[in-house]
């Protein structure tokens, strides 16, 4: 279970922040302060000059920089100039942010508040609460981040300065961004920008567009983002900022990496390179070079190039002393090592990263790092082959010194746990900071290392987690109609359990009924009602009859027959674990387009007309349907009763299903129906019901996210199966080598079409 590298590269997205700083030379600046500094006598002006230093020292030299912070604190203090504490205790919080040491950043931005508040200075009050927000919003506390930037923008908007509001609107973007609020990002993104436009600035106008650029390549939406960056580009071209380009070119170069476009990316990445070199904006290029690195690494194989950028970056973030940026570097030379095999080392490096951002208390970096420290260990208990070769041949990397070696732990065991313990501790964090999107990490982490432990209960329920918080194996643009056949597959259920309901009242009406027929009665009229209550019964147990098997017909719809079986007369059932099955998946490739050209009740009639057919074929080939979601089908044969010819059955089916929807598209043609594309693999899963109330049989594990992503590495017409599955058909069915192909979160994979309708 290999991770994506796009992990690393999606951590370097919103890299174009809304300030620009050029790296000009501020040696001029610095020269004449120092020859001003010897002139000054204890007052303000000396306050300023060493505020003067702090400021452009702590853009070049954090530790020089401080230095001069802390003597204009002191000499403030002895002045008793509020103003001029406020000030030096505000680069003392630029540079505890610089540091990461985010607790001391806040008390001396709280400090310098106080001063400002003492002196009903409401200007910097509102830039000192801007600061302490983002702050607030580093450390991943979004309802103190939220707090403070209403106050600010309340200051703002009170002194009705546009500037200040702007950089209050700045804040609440950049806050739902990483709430991945995105729409609402970028609502905030645009009052800023309408401000912007009024103020004539021209560089922060750009800036903005980049901005709301990169909130659209968040939420996939990339044809506006190109269009935000285009414009962007525009206006950094038109004022000769070529930090700007640069940045904006890098980020247009996410996106035809998102889009697996890589050589494109890495089109892009160079030539954005190549300015930020020329200008020399060290920060620029050695985010620049990591994104380099990791094409290198994930898509091209070229491990040595890999390294080489890995190494460049590393050198440059040592020279900034940027420790987020020398952690993320060792975190991906890490990774190297994991796509070799080489799990000791790869361990070792990514744990060095984990502890760094742990240090600078970046909570949401450091449970990603855990998330990749789990999966090593799940690696290593799937796999008994540790590379011990030569690791990059030729390149010595240089993050050698930080790294600390982690003794592994011995056993298949030993490492599951090790796997779970990471896990557990991700996804508390990741819950903590309200970040979702990753949680699907420690979830599949969890459900696969629970499952190998025989833990099927917890596989079940972790697994249950994963798929709540995965959305990216269906697609964004198909969400309502997931919530249409959600809606659907509830009322039936309801239906179900309000039928049993009716039949159990029934039976205990036969029952008592039943009893009745053993008194004795007198005369005639004892004799009349024996007759009534007889006719009674008849009716009562036909109706009753008629309710059983609706029941049970209901309860098939959904459940195999064995399990139905278990249900009724236990009550409950136990989740299984079934070794050799094969998982079919397919979905609609122009589904979203068909729909926009169908009434909605003639996109929900075609699609019952498809997946019926679907049904058929695989009740034909003992194949047990699982579920639809949305436009998407998920089968699986081999289970609930082994069958040999498993992998042979879903292929048939999958012959049978793409034959009817290119006779089907033949005859009606794509704004009427659909153009299908379908996914095999073979592997083991885990099988069972999942809730109390509204239940479902549903299948979990590695094998289900491979056929998957099969499905979705296939196309129109068809039907792409893994490796495990070819050894099973090779012999039978003809099928083409693809070769290896990048899978979304599994790495390279070899890949085979099915010949259509080709057998032995």
């Amino acid at each position: 279970m290999k991770i994506c590298f796009k992990y690393l590269l999606l951590l370097l997205l919103p890299f174009a922040s809304t300030k620009l700083y050029a790296q000009a030379s501020r040696q001029g600046k610095i020269d004449s302060l120092l020859s001003e500094l010897p002139k000054q006598k204890e007052d303000t002006n000396k306050v300023n000059v060493l505020n003067g230093l702090a400021e452009t020292y702590l853009k070049v030299n954090l530790e020089v920089g401080i230095k001069y912070a802390h003597e204009g604190v002191a000499l403030a203090k002895k002045l008793n100039w509020k103003k001029g504490i406020g000030l030096s205790y505000n680069y003392l919080g630029w540079y505890y942010m610089h540091t990461g040491v985010h607790e001391k950043e806040i008390e001396c931005y709280e400090q310098a508040l106080k001063m400002y508040e003492e002196i009903d200075n409401k200007l910097y009050q509102a830039g000192v609460l801007s600061s302490i927000g983002r702050t607030h919003l580093r450390v991943g506390d979004y309802p103190k981040a939220i707090e403070t930037a209403e106050k600010a923008l309340e200051l703002a908007r009170e002194m009705k300065d546009d500037l200040r509001i702007k950089i209050a609107y700045d804040l609440f973007a950049v806050i739902e961004q990483q709430r991945s609020n995105f729409p609402k990002a970028i609502e905030y993104y645009l009052k800023s920008l309408e401000i912007t436009k009024k103020m004539g600035d021209k560089a922060q106008e750009a800036a903005l567009y980049g901005d709301i650029g990169i909130a659209y390549q968040q939420q996939s939406d990339y044809t506006r983002a190109l269009e935000y960056h285009f414009k962007a580009q525009k206006i950094h071209e038109d004022v000769g900022n070529k930090a700007g380009i640069a940045a904006t070119i890098c980020n247009i170069g996410v996106i035809y990496s998102v889009q697996s476009d890589f050589n494109k990316g890495l089109e892009y990445y160079l030539e954005a390179l190549k300015i930020c070199e020329e200008i020399g904006h060290k920060e620029f290029t050695a985010n620049i070079c990591l994104n380099v690195a990791v094409i290198y690494a994930e898509h091209k194989n070229e491990y040595a190039s890999a390294l080489e950028y890995f190494n460049k970056s590393l050198k440059i973030y040592e020279e900034l002393n940027n420790i987020h940026g020398i952690a993320t570097a060792i975190g991906g030379i890490g990774f190297l090592y994991r796509q070799q095999k080489h799990y000791d080392l790869a361990a070792d490096y990514i744990a060095s990263a984990l502890k760094v951002m742990q240090e600078l208390g970046d909570r949401r970096e450091a449970a990603i790092r855990m998330i990749f420290i789990g999966e090593i260990y799940l690696d290593l208990a799937n796999d008994s082959v540790i590379n011990q070769g030569d690791v990059i041949s030729g390149i010595e990397p240089i993050a050698k010194k930080y790294v600390t070696d982690i003794p592994m732990p011995k056993g298949k065991n030993a490492l599951l746990n090790k796997a779970i313990n990471y896990a557990l501790q991700a996804q508390k964090i990741l819950t903590d900071v309200n970040d979702h999107g990753n949680l699907i990490g420690p979830y599949n982490i969890l459900a696969n290392a629970y499952a190998l432990k025989g833990e099927y209960k917890k596989a079940l329920d972790a697994s249950d987690h994963y798929y709540a918080n995965k959305d990216s194996v269906f697609s964004q643009e198909n969400k309502e109609e997931i919530l249409k056949m959600t809606m659907k597959n509830d009322y039936d259920r309801q239906r179900l359990t309000d039928s049993l309901k009716v039949a159990e009242k029934q039976k205990i009406a036969a029952i008592n009924l039943k009893k009745q027929k053993s008194y004795t009665y007198m005369g005639v009229a004892g004799i009349l009602l024996l007759v009534g209550f007889s006719f009674f019964i008849v009716k009562e147990r036909s109706k009753s009859e008629t309710a059983r098997k609706q029941s049970d017909g209901l309860l098939l719809n959904i459940l195999p027959e064995e399990v139905a079986e278990e249900l009724k007369a236990a009550g409950t059932t136990t989740a299984k674990h079934f070794d050799n099955v094969t998982v079919l998946f397919t979905d609609f490739v122009n589904f979203t387009r068909a729909g926009e050209s169908m009434s909605p009740q003639d996109l929900i009639d075609e699609l019952h007309a498809c997946f019926k057919k679907f049904d058929e074929i695989s009740e034909k080939y003992n194949i047990e349907k699982i579920k639809t979601i949305g436009d998407a089908y998920l089968a699986v044969a081999g289970l609930p009763t082994a069958d040999p010819n498993h992998a042979e059955n879903i292929v048939n089916a999958a012959q049978d299903i793409v034959a009817f929807m290119d006779d089907r598209l033949a005859k009606m043609g794509t704004e009427r129906t659909f153009q299908v594309r379908v996914g095999i693999h073979s592997g083991s899963v885990v099988a069972g019901i999942v809730g109390v109330k509204k239940f479902a049989y549903d299948i979990w594990g590695d094998t289900v996210n491979t056929a998957a992503r099969m499905e979705q590495n296939s196309e129109a017409g068809k039907i792409n199966i893994s490796q495990t599955t070819y050894e099973l058909v090779k012999d039978k069915f003809d099928c083409e080598y693809r070769g290896e192909v990048d899978a979304k979160g599994k790495g390279m994979m070899k890949m085979y079409y099915l010949s259509a309708g080709a057998t032995a």
